[in-house]
């Protein structure tokens, strides 16, 4: 008889989503800019008025203000609202495919990525204050499932490959390959994931960057063979499904 799922978990998740969209938004503009994300107050980039609590409701804020600043008329950034709105769907997502409390943890794996993957598309930017916390939080929960071995030798696996084949890449080419960031978010996959997967992560990974490869093209917008891509969104999206579905191939 197939799993129900624990609809406490999911609920959790689903309402905890659009907060964490809307924190989310706020770091992925901030970060990059090297401005505090916990300590000043939010406030509209137009006017400078601060924001009170009518206008800091995630989602219901946006749509009863009709994305504009009440007091100036400025637009808000779209970011916010397709984060507070990704956030709870990957949630959802997450407790669906595994119904119990581990959807929860699998939510809190996806917020991770999803902010990482933000900072690598737009700004090829991987910060390890992020990227640590991926592998801390990984092991963690490995840890608490009874399963720190295998994932701390993935954390481990993950980091020394990437950070090899990066440097055969510069030594051969004489110019960078990888990012810094992808051996970290890499170990995080691999302290989420476990050793046995990571291989399934990079393969999905690579294929998601061909897509986009392709996908590009076909727009006209062909890749250059020196055009730096964003490697860990893709990295991200391996990390996602494995978690998700399990290695590629096993049961």
């Amino acid at each position: 008889m197939p799993l129900q799922p624990d609809l406490s978990w999911l609920f959790a998740a689903v309402a905890l989503g659009p907060f964490v969209g809307s924190f989310l938004g706020l770091m992925s503009l901030r970060l990059p800019e090297g401005r505090p994300v916990g300590l000043a107050r939010s406030a509209c980039p137009s006017c400078a008025r601060p924001l009170g609590p009518i206008d800091l409701v995630p989602v219901l804020s946006f749509v009863a203000l009709r994305g504009r600043c009440r007091t100036c008329g400025a637009q808000i950034p779209r970011r916010y609202l397709a984060l507070e709105l990704a956030c709870p769907a990957l949630a959802l997502w997450s407790a669906l495919v595994h119904p119990s409390a581990e959807g929860f943890l699998g939510a809190l794996l996806a917020w991770q990525l999803l902010l990482l993957a933000l900072l690598d598309a737009e700004h090829l930017w991987l910060p390890r204050m992020l990227t640590l916390p991926l592998i801390v939080s990984g092991l963690a929960v490995a840890a608490a499932q009874g399963v720190l071995g295998a994932h701390l030798l993935g954390a481990a696996l993950g980091f020394a490959g990437l950070s090899l084949l990066a440097l055969a890449y510069r030594r051969l080419r004489g110019r960078e390959g990888l990012g810094g960031g992808d051996a970290y978010l890499l170990a995080g996959g691999g302290a989420w994931c476990g050793a046995i997967a990571l291989p399934s992560t990079l393969l999905i990974a690579a294929a998601s960057g061909l897509v986009f490869a392709l996908v590009l093209r076909l727009r006209g917008r062909a890749v250059a063979a020196d055009q730096p891509l964003p490697f860990g969104v893709f990295l991200a999206v391996g990390v996602w499904l494995t978690w998700l579905y399990g290695p590629l191939g096993l049961a």
